[in-house]
């Protein structure tokens, strides 16, 4: 509603809707993704025909750019919780589907479909010009079919390869450790024997000496007899010939064996039999890709009707880079990677875990895209406040200098979406600040104040400095404040409302938003975003 020049405000307050009203180009921008029309369960209805509108002349539809490379389709869902709450700081898409697309057009333009395809590591793909028909799509798809075959023939010959090589390590490790068991059972059990067969050889031997020494005393004289027999009856005295160690029945001698379970082979054949699965398709694609400041969202959905997914797995990389690297796990469909460089080609794909199972899926067709967005950075150098190092993320320290905290230039424009992520919290203040203005304006200790739009951490909202009647909830840890604004009318209007330009506002906190009309005294093709606390510990991100 609008507000006139000696009334507080007043907005519209309302609960998020679960079902978005699509336009008819958001729907074009859809078929470009190959992923159909299917509404998604996103509030905020306005953004959705706003963005689309806007991103459709990025996509494929009215451009000979690749598909995909278009950035942003459809507008983030606003005051949904999940996967944006856990941003990283840092359906059908195979080609048939994008050549469909090129086929019915949009514009008679055409599409040019540029998904790589397959699970591994690569990019790639096959490519269609603009205005392309059936017929290349059916070209292309059958390439992709007999690429991807043969890369998963590769894939299945160097995995059983490397599965030989292993098992045969882990069956002759086994068999060393066998051997020294029997090694060692023989080396204890056999010493004793051993022992006991040379202490008979000595008292057999020692006998035989004895009497040997016998027989020479009795042959000789009667004096020298009588010594060598004295000698010889003291010597047989002190030897115990009647006296043999204990032998052990050959029952209680160890005899070794190898206990050995044929049943082991039925058990492997039958896990080497369920081993590995051949999937003509990924159970999992992504459905979109939404360009913001710094930042890709990425949205995914389920095509295998009969997979339960637990979890999800999305990856990324830079379309320079050799491998992609883990950016989200979890249950959602939707996550924001940041830290996206500006015109730079990223690599996209997403799998699945089944429920109960260990085992990930196998990949979805890699989707490429980029942001054409400058990313949004906070005003650097301002001492109350210690940036990240992308500064993007500001953070009210233990300064007693206070002020705003700007942008350190006009990066939002109206039709896209602004969003700050509360990190952490210190102490509320009334004065506490987080919103847009037309421009910068020094020696003010809040965004409260004429030219500028805020929320306060307590949820109240001020338009032009005045509190409206209708506020949103507190801000708290992991909040989410996002910023639509559209332009309502150029030029003059009523004179009696006090400005000649009027912006549509709609801010949204924690599954919340209020509705308002803004008047400015002159029009702005961009505005600046900025934030104030008077305590320590808050922590905002912007993108």
């Amino acid at each position: 509603m609008s507000q006139d020049g000696g009334s507080t405000p007043q907005g519209e307050v309302t609960n998020l809707s679960p079902t978005p009203r699509v336009s008819e180009r958001s729907t074009e921008v859809r078929r470009c993704l190959g992923t159909g029309t299917r509404p998604r369960g996103h509030g905020g209805g306005r953004r959705w025909d706003r963005e689309a509108g806007r991103a459709g002349s990025r996509c494929g539809c009215q451009s000979s750019r690749p598909w995909g490379r278009g950035g942003a389709v459809l507008p983030p869902a606003r005051g949904r919780a999940g996967p944006l709450a856990g941003a990283r700081d840092c359906g059908e898409t195979a080609p048939a589907a994008a050549g469909r697309a090129a086929g019915r057009g949009g514009d008679g333009a055409g599409a040019r479909a540029a998904a790589a395809g397959g699970p591994g590591e690569r990019g790639g793909g096959a490519e269609l010009p603009a205005g392309a028909g059936p017929e290349a799509a059916g070209f292309a798809g059958g390439a992709e079919i007999k690429e991807s075959a043969s890369q998963t023939r590769d894939v299945l010959k160097q995995h059983f390869n490397d599965l030989k090589g292993t098992l045969g390590k882990l069956l002759d490790e086994r068999l060393v450790t066998l051997l020294q068991e029997v090694d060692t059972i023989e080396q204890e059990t056999i010493k004793p024997l051993d022992d006991c067969q040379k202490l008979i050889e000595h008292g057999v031997n020692t006998a035989e000496d004895l009497v040997q020494e016998g027989e020479i005393a009795i042959l000789g004289g009667v004096g020298e007899q009588n010594e060598k027999l004295w000698n010889f009856t003291k010597k047989a005295s002190h030897i115990q010939l009647d006296s043999l160690p204990e032998v052990p029945l050959l029952v209680d001698v160890p005899c070794l064996s190898a206990q050995l379970d044929d049943s082991i082979l039925n058990i492997v054949k039958d896990h080497i039999f369920k081993h590995g699965m051949v999937a003509s398709r990924p159970p999992v694609q992504i459905e979109e890709l939404i360009e913001k400041p710094g930042g890709i969202i990425v949205r995914w959905c389920k095509v295998d009707d009969d997979f339960t997914a637990q979890d999800y797995r999305l990856q990324f990389r830079k379309c320079t880079s050799n491998h992609f690297e883990d950016v989200y796990v979890g249950s959602e469909t939707e996550f924001i990677v940041l830290h996206i460089d500006p015109n730079v080609d990223y690599q996209f794909r997403v799998c699945a875990r089944g429920d109960g199972r260990q085992e990930w899926s196998p990949w979805s067709v890699p989707q490429m895209g980029h942001s054409t967005l400058v990313p949004h950075e906070w005003t650097a150098g301002f001492e109350g406040y210690s940036l990240s190092s992308r500064r993007n993320i500001a953070l009210r320290n233990d300064s007693e200098s206070s002020g705003v905290l700007y942008s350190s230039a006009p990066t939002y424009f109206c039709g896209q979406t602004l969003t700050f992520r509360v990190e952490t919290v210190g102490q509320p203040d009334r004065r506490d600040s987080i919103g847009v203005c037309a421009e910068k304006q020094n020696g003010f200790d809040s965004l409260q104040r004429d030219q500028a739009v805020c929320i306060s951490t307590n949820g109240a909202v001020f338009v032009n400095g005045k509190e409206m009647t209708n506020q949103l909830p507190a801000v708290t840890s992991g909040s989410t404040v996002t910023f639509d604004i559209e332009a309502v009318t150029l030029g003059s209007t009523n004179n009696n409302e006090g400005g000649n330009f009027k912006l549509r506002v709609t801010i949204s906190s924690n599954n919340r938003e209020v509705v308002f009309d803004w008047l400015l005294e002159q029009s702005c093709g961009s505005l600046y975003f900025g934030c104030s606390f008077f305590y320590p510990g808050w922590k905002v991100l912007v993108f």
